[in-house]
């Protein structure tokens, strides 16, 4: 159990991965849960993204796709969506830019008519050992792409969402236990939690509920892309069920916070960590 020490260039490549994360493309069995609704995903090509995207279009959603510039992933997804008879929608874009934001909402819209769900899912990092070794621009990069994108689509989706909608930002274990060597990541992650919180009070009276999923290490290309090759080896052996999470073990949960059998569950945090706790 395991991977073996790898590297790739930023994004990653999901294809390119040993082994391959399991989105539950053979395995994720859907019962309805998500009928009529659509849905919006950032970072949806691979990873946690795209597993979420497979278990919303089982459960009967349709789903626009948003990712940076990895079409391979993003088309094979797109497949598995259209596959389970669902509307599958690819955007490709940057949302450190907040145009890019507005018009991948306004994209949905035309294309879906309302967003019911928006799970903020996109994030970058990379790793330092020292402060001093983390450039300026890849802070402010970092803190555009990993909340800034969720203000500016939240913003914009929001007067697009009925009562019942449901947002959704992926937080982190970081966020309760930042690692020193994630800094700009784990703040950003504290801040994705914050918001949401703040989002849940701010929205309730449209009956629009907000959460966050702070998941533990999860085997996606975001880690062979951003750490280095020994440390790879050695991710998610530190954590209580000794091992990291394949990107499948997460879609339940954003399908029970996206579904109407959540629908009193709004300001929560949801710890999915393999055993770490977060208070």
């Amino acid at each position: 159990m395991g991977q073996p020490a790898q590297q790739q260039p930023v994004p990653g490549d999901q294809d390119e991965m040993s082994p391959k994360p399991d989105c539950g493309e053979e395995t994720y069995r859907g019962t309805g849960r998500l009928a009529g609704k659509s849905a919006v995903i950032t970072g949806a090509d691979s990873g946690i993204g795209r597993a979420v995207a497979i278990a919303y279009a089982r459960e009967g959603a349709d789903v626009l796709i948003a990712y940076l510039d990895e079409d391979d992933d993003a088309k094979e997804t797109a497949g598995y969506v259209e596959e389970a008879g669902r509307k599958a929608v690819l955007f490709r874009g940057d949302v450190s830019d907040p145009a890019v934001c507005r018009d991948m909402i306004s994209r949905a819209v035309d294309e879906f008519g309302k967003i019911d769900v928006l799970v903020n899912n996109a994030a970058f990092q990379m790793t330092h050992e020292s402060l001093d070794e983390i450039p300026d621009d890849e802070w402010d990069y970092t803190f555009r792409t990993n909340i800034g994108a969720m203000f500016h689509l939240c913003k914009a989706a929001v007067p697009h969402m009925p009562s019942g909608g449901s947002i959704i930002g992926s937080s982190s274990v970081n966020s309760d236990m930042p690692s020193p060597t994630l800094a700009p990541y784990a703040a950003t992650k504290a801040a994705i939690a914050n918001f949401c919180a703040s989002l849940a009070q701010m929205l309730g009276e449209k009956g629009i509920r907000a959460n966050s999923v702070a998941p533990g290490p999860v085997w996606t290309p975001l880690i062979p892309a951003t750490m280095p090759p020994e440390k790879v080896a050695e991710f998610g052996k530190d954590v209580p069920l000794g091992r990291a999470a394949q990107p499948v073990e997460l879609a339940p949960v954003y399908v029970l916070l996206a579904s109407d059998e959540g629908s009193y569950i709004s300001g929560a945090r949801i710890a999915v960590t393999g055993g770490n706790p977060i208070l």
